[in-house]
């Protein structure tokens, strides 16, 4: 395999912060709405509570993990076929070293069945 420039390196590390972030926004979504049934009194303090939970032991943990112990051109492939980055957001430089990484975690997206309207 090619020796991957420095400056492709740098850009890749800083991506891969933007993404684990982008990541982290999206899944929080439906806590902040949990947060907001609790402030209106529609969700008990303790389902709240249980939601936090489940928050920190499943999504949270699966994207500390994607970005802890994969490489960052796996976990940035993974934001951008998921659309939690937007490839709009990556010089066509690291794009194009992306593209494989890209093509297959959309290709498992599809054989998961995971439909980006669903996300």
């Amino acid at each position: 395999m090619a020796e991957v420039p420095k400056s492709l390196r740098r850009e890749l590390r800083e991506v891969a912060k933007r993404a684990h972030d982008a990541e982290l926004a999206q899944a929080l979504g439906p806590l902040a709405d949990a947060f907001e049934a609790w402030r209106k009194g529609r969700l008990s303090a303790a389902k709240l509570i249980d939601q936090i939970h489940d928050f920190h032991d499943g999504v949270n943990r699966e994207i500390y993990k994607r970005y802890a112990y994969r490489s960052p051109e796996s976990a940035v492939s993974h934001a951008i076929a998921s659309r939690a980055l937007d490839r709009t957001a990556v010089s066509p430089r690291l794009l194009a070293h992306l593209e494989s990484g890209i093509q297959l975690h959309e290709e498992l997206r599809a054989f998961e069945g995971i439909d980006d309207d669903d996300d």
